[in-house]
């Protein structure tokens, strides 16, 4: 039977790119695209007469990015996935939203560990979720104050309008499960066991 490891490998880069990309568009989002609210932050509604920094849908889809980048690299391509985020961030948008960001990922990749980690082997849809829930306050809670726009209206909006991308993406992580790369590496497993 063909080895199927090199599409798993694949499958681990392309969320490696997506969760860079997610963490670097965040970032480029709250500085140049919404309703302007201060110097370099727009914010963008969420919903319910919520507003949260205009970041809000990227980073939202940054936390499953991170869970099958994780399950399919590794924690260690996880962190260089958040550094190589943080160095992009620097050059495309303002330098303190990029070190916030930055941070807050290293620190909530903890939280999110805790939760998704020992979930994710036996049920890696619900292990999304729940660390995505988890990592949604966390990340929020902490980014807005490193970035010095905490305010409790922006922490409500931050969570809510995450919250609506980690819902969107229990389908998403579903077909990744069942169809996607970790059948593919689930297959590859059982053929090398």
């Amino acid at each position: 039977m063909k080895n199927r490891f090199p599409r798993v490998s694949l499958w681990a880069a392309l969320a490696f790119a997506v969760y860079v990309a997610a963490i670097a568009l965040s970032n480029w989002l709250i500085v140049h695209v919404g309703i302007p609210a201060g110097p370099g932050v727009h914010l963008t509604p969420v919903g319910f007469g919520l507003l949260a920094p205009s970041g809000v849908w990227a980073a939202a889809v940054s936390f499953p990015a991170r869970d099958v980048t994780q399950r399919l690299g590794g924690r260690r391509l996880g962190v260089a996935a958040i550094l190589a985020g943080a160095a992009v961030s620097w050059k495309i948008s303002n330098p303190a939203i990029a070190v916030a960001s930055g941070v807050t990922y290293l620190c909530s990749e903890g939280a999110d560990m805790a939760v998704y980690t020992p979930l994710q082997r036996r049920w890696f849809v619900p292990a999304v979720f729940a660390s995505g829930c988890v990592a949604i306050v966390v990340d929020s809670a902490l980014f807005l104050h490193l970035a010095g726009i905490y305010s409790l209206p922006s922490l409500e909006g931050l969570v809510l309008g995450k919250f609506w991308v980690i819902l969107a993406a229990v389908p998403v992580t579903w077909a990744l499960r069942n169809r996607g790369p970790m059948a593919v590496a689930a297959q590859a497993g059982a053929v090398a066991a």
